[in-house]
């Protein structure tokens, strides 16, 4: 019988998030490498085998972990690009520096990138490995905000675009070359001349 006290959260949250909020946690203040389920389990008040019965394993939480981080980064995007309407280069611009700005500051993130320095369980391959999941998640969201305020770009174009714009973002992330709000600035440059050529430019035949 599972007598291990419930943690406060546990009635209000679904079990799953309440322990997934623990091992960020943890991940933060120790990295990943160091964490253990028991751990995790402890600072979220549950049992071990209950943390095993949501995950199976540690490789599954950090999968979890890294899916919901990837969700949030996914709807901040949205967000502040919707937040602007059809101001394309406001939208591009707000959206940009808020990725750049919280890719330097987000405690998780530098958590994974210190876990991933000669450690032999870092969370980092978890994100890494799904790169082409945060490139699809992150374009979709720019395409629908495109296609909600100019509805006559090209798809084609669109798709690429959208997809050009984030590869740029990201490689700013990994190699920083101006502050971020300069980054962003020319960035959201280049957004905003994408989409005035594509309005401008005939749609398919």
């Amino acid at each position: 019988m599972d007598a291990t006290p419930r943690h406060p959260d546990a009635a209000r949250r679904s079990l799953p998030d309440v322990i997934i909020d623990a091992a960020r946690r943890l991940a933060i203040s120790h990295g990943w490498g160091r964490v253990r389920m028991g751990q995790v389990a402890v600072a979220a008040g549950v049992s071990r085998q209950t943390v095993y019965n949501e995950f199976a394993t540690k490789t599954g939480l950090a999968e979890a972990l890294a899916a919901r981080e990837v969700e949030r980064f996914v709807t901040d995007v949205r967000t502040h690009l919707f937040a602007h309407g059809a101001d394309a280069h406001a939208a591009a611009n707000a959206a940009i520096a808020h990725v750049l700005t919280e890719a330097a500051v987000n405690p998780l993130l530098k958590a994974i990138l210190t876990s991933a320095r000669g450690e032999a369980d870092p969370l980092l391959p978890f994100l890494t490995t799904r790169a082409d999941v945060v490139l699809v998640a992150a374009t979709g969201a720019i395409q629908d905000w495109a296609r909600s305020h100019f509805p006559g770009i090209d798809p084609e174009e669109l798709a690429f675009g959208a997809e050009s714009i984030v590869r740029l973002v990201v490689s700013h992330i990994m190699l920083p070359l101006t502050p971020a709000e300069e980054t962003a600035r020319r960035l959201a440059d280049l957004a905003a001349y994408f989409v005035g050529k594509s309005r401008a430019s005939p749609g398919p035949a």
